[in-house]
């Protein structure tokens, strides 16, 4: 009986390393620009790792410099999947697209990764 037990454990020990988890954290962006009226954005951010969508944060009102406080969890993302940012215009029809990150994903605890947008910079940390 012990035998199987010892078995098992050892079994979920080598399948451990592919239940991979990628948590995405502490986002925030600066210089961000809106409208071509001069008004500012309406910013909130779309995260994927790979083709898996992790949600969005709340939009912040007339905001070029927000921080937004939503933490993003991936199960099945592992080391040199992608990390998707999209940086978004909150608009009453159409949203605007300020800017796309992509990055690869790295084991460890990785904080304040700077990716430039075509105006501003979004600001992210994420951990594997």
């Amino acid at each position: 009986m012990h035998a199987l037990l010892l078995c098992a454990v050892a079994l979920a020990l080598t399948l451990a390393p592919s239940d991979a988890a990628v948590r995405v954290f502490s986002l925030r962006a600066n210089g961000l620009k809106g409208d071509p009226a001069g008004n500012p954005p309406d910013p909130f951010v779309k995260v994927w790792c790979g083709s898996s969508f992790g949600g969005m944060t709340e939009f912040h009102k007339d905001n070029s410099n927000p921080s937004w406080s939503a933490s993003f969890y991936f199960r099945d993302c592992g080391a040199n999947d992608h990390l998707t940012f999209e940086v978004w215009d909150k608009d009453l029809n159409f949203d605007d697209l300020l800017g796309t990150c992509v990055s690869s994903v790295q084991p460890g605890l990785h904080q304040n990764f700077a990716c430039s947008l075509q105006y501003g910079t979004l600001f992210y940390s994420y951990e594997l």
